[in-house]
């Protein structure tokens, strides 16, 4: 049976370095970006092929993997001119790896399915920059298991785990969780090195001084350093990003009527910083939030 013809759109910090793992894995690949150069750096260096417009690459593929900045950004290529709802084919699969809003997901596939026939899974990623470019990401899928095992195949060359979460909108409801966790931790680690520092204790050996113990995560591990260190030149992820998670995880929490406090305050921390002009900033620049103060 013939490998499916894979269409991925969103070549960022992420979708660079994935795009790149699934041609180095032999898929059929076509590439489109916003910013057509990123998407020609791409396909220069491992002889993917371009798409002129998100059109074409939809009319030529199976299977259409979106890894895109936000929930707007996919609804408009679901929904805007020359996109899914428009060209879309009864039996294309679409894999979303973005972070999206779980209730816009579901709104998104169902109207896909009825118009065109077009099926959805979710697959949110968690691993950063590295994860990606190593291909040891953890991959939360939502969707029926028909399209879980389809998608599979496709995703193993990114992750050292897919897990199937249930149906669509569930990955991303779950990466929202991850989200939460991963915000609270980095408002804290923030005010401990502030701590530490204003207490004469040397921050940059939090990390090894707490390694194994209870404190210790992966969260700990990347910023901690660099908040020591005021290290916040070429930042592998944004503090719009996770913003941007935390607030979705707030919504979520209205949705169902589910207290959400910590994330809600991490998230005011977070705006409040980005308002001081640190919105494309690695969120490690939050200790600086506690330096001024």
């Amino acid at each position: 049976m013939p490998r499916p013809r894979l269409g991925f759109i969103g070549i960022g910090l992420m979708g660079d370095p994935m795009s790149r793992r699934l041609i180095a894995a032999g898929f059929d690949v076509t590439l489109w970006n916003r910013t057509p150069e990123k998407a020609a750096s791409v396909a220069t260096e491992s002889g993917a092929q371009l798409a002129d417009d998100v059109a074409s690459l939809i009319d030529g593929v199976d299977v259409i993997m979106l890894c895109l900045a936000n929930t707007a950004v996919v609804q408009e290529l679901v929904f805007g001119p020359g996109g899914l709802a428009e060209h879309g084919h009864p039996g294309q699969l679409v894999i979303d790896l973005s972070s999206s809003d779980p209730d816009a997901t579901r709104h998104m596939a169902k109207t896909l399915a009825e118009r065109r026939g077009i099926r959805w899974v979710d697959a949110p990623v968690s691993g950063g920059v590295v994860g990606a470019e190593t291909g040891e990401l953890a991959i939360m899928c939502g969707g029926n298991s028909e399209d879980i095992d389809a998608a599979r195949p496709l995703l193993e060359p990114l992750a050292a785990r897919i897990t199937h979460m249930g149906p669509v909108g569930s990955g991303q409801v779950t990466k929202v969780c991850n989200q939460m966790i991963v915000g609270c931790q980095a408002a804290v680690i923030a005010e401990a090195v502030a701590l530490a520092e204003t207490s004469g204790v040397d921050a940059s050996r939090l990390t090894e001084a707490l390694a194994g113990g209870f404190a210790d995560s992966t969260p700990l591990r990347i910023l901690a350093p660099r908040m020591a260190a005021s290290d916040f030149d070429s930042p592998a992820w944004h503090l719009r990003t996770l913003l941007k998670d935390l607030d979705m995880a707030v919504a979520q929490g209205g949705r169902t009527l589910s207290a959400t406090p910590m994330s809600g305050l991490a998230a005011q921390l977070m705006r409040a910083h980005a308002a001081h002009g640190y919105d494309e900033s690695d969120p490690a620049t939050l200790v600086e939030t506690y330096r001024r103060s």
